[in-house]
Protein backbone atom coordinates (compact mmCIF):
# COMPACT_ATOMS: atom_id res chain seq x y z
CA UNK A 1 0.00 0.00 0.00
CA UNK A 2 1.63 3.45 -0.86
CA UNK A 3 0.68 6.03 1.84
CA UNK A 4 0.06 9.24 1.10
CA UNK A 5 1.58 12.51 2.59
CA UNK A 6 -0.79 12.92 5.42
CA UNK A 7 0.33 16.51 6.68
CA UNK A 8 -0.65 20.29 5.02
CA UNK A 9 -0.34 20.36 1.19
CA UNK A 10 -0.29 23.79 0.16
CA UNK A 11 -0.91 25.41 -3.17
CA UNK A 12 1.74 27.09 -5.04
CA UNK A 13 0.12 30.67 -4.69
CA UNK A 14 -0.49 30.09 -1.00
CA UNK A 15 3.06 29.04 -0.43
CA UNK A 16 4.39 31.60 -2.04
CA UNK A 17 2.47 34.33 -0.17
CA UNK A 18 3.43 32.91 2.63
CA UNK A 19 6.73 33.30 1.94
CA UNK A 20 6.52 36.58 0.82
CA UNK A 21 4.47 37.71 3.56
CA UNK A 22 1.33 38.73 0.93
CA UNK A 23 -1.50 38.67 2.39
CA UNK A 24 -3.35 35.62 2.48
CA UNK A 25 -7.39 34.95 3.51
CA UNK A 26 -8.74 31.66 4.90
CA UNK A 27 -11.68 30.01 3.71
CA UNK A 28 -13.98 27.19 4.59
CA UNK A 29 -15.65 24.37 2.32
CA UNK A 30 -18.42 23.19 3.93
CA UNK A 31 -20.29 26.01 2.32
CA UNK A 32 -19.76 24.77 -0.75
CA UNK A 33 -20.62 21.55 -0.52
CA UNK A 34 -22.97 21.46 2.34
CA UNK A 35 -24.20 24.95 2.88
CA UNK A 36 -25.32 25.77 -0.62
CA UNK A 37 -27.56 24.42 -3.11
CA UNK A 38 -26.12 22.99 -6.38
CA UNK A 39 -25.31 24.13 -9.20
CA UNK A 40 -24.96 27.57 -7.70
CA UNK A 41 -22.35 26.33 -5.03
CA UNK A 42 -19.46 26.04 -7.04
CA UNK A 43 -19.96 29.42 -8.76
CA UNK A 44 -20.92 31.07 -5.32
CA UNK A 45 -17.07 29.40 -4.32
CA UNK A 46 -15.52 31.04 -6.98
CA UNK A 47 -17.06 34.23 -6.25
CA UNK A 48 -16.02 34.32 -2.78
CA UNK A 49 -11.97 33.39 -4.19
CA UNK A 50 -12.59 36.32 -6.74
CA UNK A 51 -14.06 38.85 -4.07
CA UNK A 52 -11.01 37.84 -1.75
CA UNK A 53 -8.48 38.59 -4.78
CA UNK A 54 -10.27 42.10 -5.97
CA UNK A 55 -9.57 43.29 -1.89
CA UNK A 56 -5.90 42.48 -2.49
CA UNK A 57 -5.47 39.24 -0.70
CA UNK A 58 -4.71 35.65 -1.55
CA UNK A 59 -7.69 33.34 -1.06
CA UNK A 60 -6.88 30.02 0.63
CA UNK A 61 -10.09 27.43 0.17
CA UNK A 62 -9.01 24.71 2.40
CA UNK A 63 -10.44 20.95 2.13
CA UNK A 64 -9.53 17.69 1.68
CA UNK A 65 -8.94 15.89 -1.25
CA UNK A 66 -7.87 11.83 -1.91
CA UNK A 67 -6.81 11.72 2.34
CA UNK A 68 -4.86 15.13 1.92
CA UNK A 69 -5.26 18.73 3.84
CA UNK A 70 -4.86 21.26 1.32
CA UNK A 71 -4.55 24.88 1.79
CA UNK A 72 -5.57 26.51 -1.57
CA UNK A 73 -7.87 24.03 -3.51
CA UNK A 74 -7.26 24.57 -7.06
CA UNK A 75 -10.36 24.78 -9.69
CA UNK A 76 -10.81 21.11 -10.08
CA UNK A 77 -10.81 20.48 -6.19
CA UNK A 78 -13.49 23.09 -5.79
CA UNK A 79 -15.61 21.34 -8.76
CA UNK A 80 -14.86 18.24 -6.79
CA UNK A 81 -16.53 19.20 -3.51
CA UNK A 82 -18.96 21.03 -5.20
CA UNK A 83 -20.11 18.03 -7.08
CA UNK A 84 -19.15 14.78 -5.76
CA UNK A 85 -22.18 13.52 -3.60
CA UNK A 86 -20.81 12.00 -0.57
CA UNK A 87 -18.45 14.56 0.36
CA UNK A 88 -17.52 14.28 4.28
CA UNK A 89 -18.23 17.16 6.76
CA UNK A 90 -15.03 17.16 8.53
CA UNK A 91 -14.45 18.70 11.62
CA UNK A 92 -10.99 19.16 14.06
CA UNK A 93 -11.98 15.47 15.21
CA UNK A 94 -12.54 13.57 11.74
CA UNK A 95 -9.02 15.08 10.23
CA UNK A 96 -6.52 12.31 11.23
CA UNK A 97 -9.38 9.13 10.70
CA UNK A 98 -10.38 10.78 7.50
CA UNK A 99 -6.74 11.57 6.13
CA UNK A 100 -6.04 7.75 7.21
CA UNK A 101 -9.16 6.80 5.46
CA UNK A 102 -7.83 8.43 2.09
CA UNK A 103 -11.34 10.70 2.85
CA UNK A 104 -12.67 13.78 0.40
CA UNK A 105 -13.99 15.77 2.60
CA UNK A 106 -15.20 19.67 3.75
CA UNK A 107 -13.74 21.80 6.56
CA UNK A 108 -15.92 23.33 9.10
CA UNK A 109 -15.45 26.47 10.93
CA UNK A 110 -13.38 24.43 13.66
CA UNK A 111 -11.20 22.69 11.32
CA UNK A 112 -10.57 25.51 8.59
CA UNK A 113 -9.25 27.72 11.74
CA UNK A 114 -7.18 25.00 12.92
CA UNK A 115 -5.60 24.17 9.92
CA UNK A 116 -5.10 28.21 8.38
CA UNK A 117 -3.29 28.96 12.12
CA UNK A 118 -1.16 25.80 11.49
CA UNK A 119 -0.34 26.66 8.26
CA UNK A 120 0.61 30.33 9.21
CA UNK A 121 -2.46 31.92 7.58
CA UNK A 122 -4.14 34.61 10.42
CA UNK A 123 -7.54 35.95 8.60
CA UNK A 124 -10.35 33.89 8.24
CA UNK A 125 -13.68 34.99 6.01
CA UNK A 126 -17.01 32.70 7.24
CA UNK A 127 -20.64 32.97 6.77
CA UNK A 128 -21.77 32.19 10.78
CA UNK A 129 -20.31 30.81 13.47
CA UNK A 130 -21.53 27.28 15.36
CA UNK A 131 -22.68 27.63 19.06
CA UNK A 132 -24.69 26.70 21.69
CA UNK A 133 -27.92 24.97 20.25
CA UNK A 134 -31.62 25.27 21.82
CA UNK A 135 -32.22 23.03 24.17
CA UNK A 136 -29.02 22.43 24.78
CA UNK A 137 -29.11 21.53 28.60
CA UNK A 138 -31.21 18.58 27.86
CA UNK A 139 -28.81 17.70 24.62
CA UNK A 140 -25.68 19.01 25.08
CA UNK A 141 -25.24 19.53 22.07
CA UNK A 142 -22.43 22.46 21.50
CA UNK A 143 -20.39 23.26 18.47
CA UNK A 144 -16.85 21.91 18.22
CA UNK A 145 -16.33 25.80 17.18
CA UNK A 146 -16.32 26.91 20.06
CA UNK A 147 -13.58 25.13 22.15
CA UNK A 148 -11.62 25.02 18.69
CA UNK A 149 -11.78 28.75 18.71
CA UNK A 150 -10.40 28.95 22.34
CA UNK A 151 -6.97 27.40 21.67
CA UNK A 152 -6.69 28.91 17.83
CA UNK A 153 -5.21 32.04 17.86
CA UNK A 154 -6.53 33.04 14.32
CA UNK A 155 -8.82 36.41 13.07
CA UNK A 156 -12.43 35.17 12.07
CA UNK A 157 -14.96 37.28 10.00
CA UNK A 158 -18.53 36.39 10.54
CA UNK A 159 -21.91 37.44 10.83
CA UNK A 160 -22.37 36.47 14.43
CA UNK A 161 -24.06 32.76 14.92
CA UNK A 162 -26.75 31.58 13.48
CA UNK A 163 -30.19 32.52 14.57
CA UNK A 164 -31.66 29.35 14.77
CA UNK A 165 -28.78 28.64 17.97
CA UNK A 166 -28.84 30.22 21.48
CA UNK A 167 -26.95 33.40 21.02
CA UNK A 168 -27.05 34.42 24.13
CA UNK A 169 -25.74 31.13 25.77
CA UNK A 170 -23.06 30.80 23.11
CA UNK A 171 -21.43 34.36 23.63
CA UNK A 172 -21.41 33.44 27.13
CA UNK A 173 -19.44 30.69 26.65
CA UNK A 174 -17.59 32.40 24.01
CA UNK A 175 -16.30 34.56 27.35
CA UNK A 176 -15.80 31.16 29.34
CA UNK A 177 -13.56 30.16 26.82
CA UNK A 178 -11.78 33.84 26.02
CA UNK A 179 -12.42 34.37 23.31
CA UNK A 180 -12.98 37.93 22.02
CA UNK A 181 -15.52 39.09 20.42
CA UNK A 182 -15.82 42.57 19.10
CA UNK A 183 -18.68 44.03 16.39
CA UNK A 184 -17.40 45.66 13.37
CA UNK A 185 -18.22 49.00 13.52
CA UNK A 186 -21.04 48.24 16.13
CA UNK A 187 -21.18 46.82 19.66
CA UNK A 188 -24.39 44.86 18.82
CA UNK A 189 -24.37 41.06 18.26
CA UNK A 190 -25.27 40.53 14.39
CA UNK A 191 -27.96 37.98 14.18
CA UNK A 192 -26.72 35.92 10.94
CA UNK A 193 -29.63 36.67 8.71
CA UNK A 194 -30.54 39.65 10.50
CA UNK A 195 -28.52 42.60 11.46
CA UNK A 196 -29.22 42.46 15.72
CA UNK A 197 -29.67 39.73 17.58
CA UNK A 198 -30.31 41.93 20.69
CA UNK A 199 -27.14 41.03 22.39
CA UNK A 200 -24.30 43.75 23.17
CA UNK A 201 -21.02 43.47 22.78
CA UNK A 202 -18.10 44.87 25.14
CA UNK A 203 -16.08 45.76 22.02
CA UNK A 204 -16.03 47.45 19.02
CA UNK A 205 -13.51 47.86 16.24
CA UNK A 206 -13.84 50.31 13.92
CA UNK A 207 -11.25 49.80 10.81
CA UNK A 208 -9.16 47.22 9.12
CA UNK A 209 -6.38 48.79 10.65
CA UNK A 210 -7.77 48.64 14.02
CA UNK A 211 -8.29 44.78 13.71
CA UNK A 212 -4.89 44.54 12.70
CA UNK A 213 -3.74 46.01 15.48
CA UNK A 214 -5.20 44.06 17.87
CA UNK A 215 -3.90 40.80 16.19
CA UNK A 216 -0.64 42.11 16.36
CA UNK A 217 -1.22 43.35 20.22
CA UNK A 218 -1.89 39.59 20.60
CA UNK A 219 1.12 38.10 19.33
CA UNK A 220 3.58 40.59 20.89
CA UNK A 221 1.60 40.16 24.42
CA UNK A 222 1.60 36.48 23.86
CA UNK A 223 -0.88 36.37 26.59
CA UNK A 224 -3.96 35.23 24.80
CA UNK A 225 -3.85 32.06 22.39
CA UNK A 226 -7.74 32.44 21.16
CA UNK A 227 -9.29 33.24 17.98
CA UNK A 228 -10.82 36.86 17.92
CA UNK A 229 -14.23 36.64 16.21
CA UNK A 230 -14.90 40.48 14.33
CA UNK A 231 -18.86 40.01 14.31
CA UNK A 232 -19.87 41.92 10.35
CA UNK A 233 -23.16 42.61 10.44
CA UNK A 234 -25.60 42.95 7.34
CA UNK A 235 -26.58 46.47 7.09
CA UNK A 236 -30.07 47.07 7.53
CA UNK A 237 -31.33 47.15 3.60
CA UNK A 238 -29.92 44.07 2.75
CA UNK A 239 -31.16 41.95 6.06
CA UNK A 240 -33.79 39.25 5.87
CA UNK A 241 -37.05 41.06 6.72
CA UNK A 242 -37.05 40.35 10.70
CA UNK A 243 -40.78 39.53 11.12
CA UNK A 244 -40.41 36.97 8.26
CA UNK A 245 -37.00 36.06 9.81
CA UNK A 246 -39.02 35.68 13.48
CA UNK A 247 -42.08 33.52 11.73
CA UNK A 248 -40.25 30.80 9.80
CA UNK A 249 -38.31 30.47 12.70
CA UNK A 250 -40.97 30.11 15.24
CA UNK A 251 -42.19 27.72 12.24
CA UNK A 252 -38.95 25.59 12.00
CA UNK A 253 -38.59 25.53 15.40
CA UNK A 254 -41.69 23.19 15.86
CA UNK A 255 -41.35 21.04 12.86
CA UNK A 256 -37.97 20.15 14.67
CA UNK A 257 -39.89 19.13 18.19
CA UNK A 258 -42.69 17.64 16.26
CA UNK A 259 -40.81 15.44 13.67
CA UNK A 260 -38.19 15.03 17.18
CA UNK A 261 -35.22 15.89 14.94
CA UNK A 262 -32.30 16.13 17.11
CA UNK A 263 -28.11 16.02 16.94
CA UNK A 264 -26.69 17.32 13.44
CA UNK A 265 -29.98 17.28 11.97
CA UNK A 266 -31.35 20.06 13.65
CA UNK A 267 -29.58 23.35 11.71
CA UNK A 268 -29.56 21.09 8.74
CA UNK A 269 -33.69 20.92 9.07
CA UNK A 270 -33.84 24.90 10.30
CA UNK A 271 -31.96 25.89 7.15
CA UNK A 272 -34.07 23.91 4.57
CA UNK A 273 -37.23 25.26 5.86
CA UNK A 274 -35.89 28.87 5.96
CA UNK A 275 -34.72 28.37 2.28
CA UNK A 276 -38.40 26.79 1.28
CA UNK A 277 -40.23 28.99 3.61
CA UNK A 278 -38.98 32.66 2.49
CA UNK A 279 -38.78 31.66 -1.66
CA UNK A 280 -34.87 31.65 -1.52
CA UNK A 281 -34.67 34.88 0.39
CA UNK A 282 -32.55 33.12 3.01
CA UNK A 283 -30.21 31.98 0.50
CA UNK A 284 -29.76 35.39 -1.09
CA UNK A 285 -28.70 36.64 2.58
CA UNK A 286 -26.53 34.03 3.05
CA UNK A 287 -24.62 34.60 -0.43
CA UNK A 288 -24.64 38.65 0.94
CA UNK A 289 -23.01 37.72 4.10
CA UNK A 290 -20.38 35.48 2.65
CA UNK A 291 -19.25 37.82 0.18
CA UNK A 292 -19.21 40.95 2.35
CA UNK A 293 -17.14 38.68 5.23
CA UNK A 294 -14.41 37.69 2.55
CA UNK A 295 -13.75 41.73 1.19
CA UNK A 296 -14.11 42.72 4.99
CA UNK A 297 -10.64 39.48 5.94
CA UNK A 298 -9.27 40.47 2.67
CA UNK A 299 -9.32 43.93 3.79
CA UNK A 300 -7.78 43.15 7.30
CA UNK A 301 -5.41 40.93 6.32
CA UNK A 302 -3.84 43.21 3.58
CA UNK A 303 -3.67 45.89 6.71
CA UNK A 304 -1.91 43.23 8.71
CA UNK A 305 0.76 42.19 5.95
CA UNK A 306 1.29 46.08 5.45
Amino acid sequence: MIVPDLGLSLSDEVRSALTGGRPLVALESTIISHGLPQPDNLRIAREIEQTVRDHGAVPATIGMVGGVIRVGLDDADLTRLATQPDVAKLSVRDLAVAAASGATGATTVASTSAIAAAAGIAVFATGGLGGVHRYAAQTFDESADLVTLARTPIAVVCAGVKSILDVAATLERLETLGVAVAGYRTKRFPGFFITDSGYELDWQLDSPEQVALALSAQQRQGVQRAALVVANPLPVSEQLDPELHDRVLAEGLSIVERDRVVGKQVTPVLLSHFHSATSGASLAVNVRIILRNAALAAQIAVARAA
